[in-house]
């Protein structure tokens, strides 16, 4: 069965339309302090795993004289693409997509603040049905944006279809965190102190609900590997980061 995350909300079930528009207002309402609850959340953790997120992309400038395009998608607050122009130089074409104009909003200044202000496309489009031709970029990255996404396996399709031959597919996103012991007690975390965070840091308790349950919707790291091998891709891998409490998954575009 495709997408059967469809339904679901965190916990809830709703409709696709209202699951995508209720993502929208989730994102909406914690654009403005998402980073900064990501250094809460993690202890400041996240930001080791994007580094080994992008050190596995390799990035590069351009490949026998040819500009690569990065395409980053659900990266709004530029967290990734930042670190892709830091590896690969002003040369690389890199793109951000996001569904949400005020994640969008904090990345542009971002990027202005880092003095890169014209060094980035940025594009509001869905991950299902991305705004870019076929077979035009070398790489697409997504990082905790993936279970936010209504339909998964039509946006693991897409992601092919804007792949040129070659080019790579890399998701980060929180996992199944192993063995049981610890899985026990993330939860405990999770469902206690993450909510409570977001209401106190980010005034929205509700909305870290839901990111908590939504984790746990999320298929599991061999899961996860099949539906991209459905979707087309080789060379299908993933590592584990933090026992599991995050995963990177990569692929190849034959």
């Amino acid at each position: 069965m495709l997408n059967p995350e469809k339904g679901w909300f965190g916990e809830k079930q709703v409709t696709p339309e209202e699951k995508t528009q209720r993502v929208i207002g989730v994102f909406d309402n914690v654009a403005s302090r998402y980073d900064l609850m990501n250094d809460f959340m993690s202890g400041g953790v996240h930001r080791l795993w994007k580094d080994r997120f992008v050190r596995m992309i390799r990035p590069r400038g351009s490949v026998g004289g040819v500009a690569q395009h990065y395409l980053d998608v659900a990266g709004g607050t530029g967290d990734i693409a930042f670190r892709i122009r830091k590896a690969a130089g002003a040369e690389a074409k890199i793109t951000l997509c996001d569904l949400n104009d005020n994640m969008l909003s904090v990345g542009r200044d971002r990027s202005i603040d880092k003095g890169w202000g014209h060094d980035f496309s940025w594009v509001a489009g869905n991950a299902e049905s991305l705004p870019l031709p076929d077979s035009s970029v070398d790489v697409y990255t997504i990082a905790f944006g993936l279970r936010n996404v209504t339909h998964i396996d039509t946006a693991l399709r897409e992601a092919f279809r804007v792949l040129k031959p070659g080019g790579r597919f890399f998701c980060l996103e929180f996992s199944r965190v192993q063995p049981d012991f610890l899985a026990k007690l993330y939860d405990l975390y999770s469902y206690t102190v993450i909510p409570r965070l977001g209401e106190k840091v980010a005034n929205d308790r509700e909305s870290y609900q839901y990111l908590v349950e939504s984790i746990r919707k999320f298929p599991s790291q061999e899961k996860l590997l099949a539906r991209m091998k459905d979707a087309g891709f080789e060379s299908a891998r993933y590592a584990n980061l933090s026992a599991g409490i995050a995963a990177i998954h990569s692929g190849l575009k034959p």
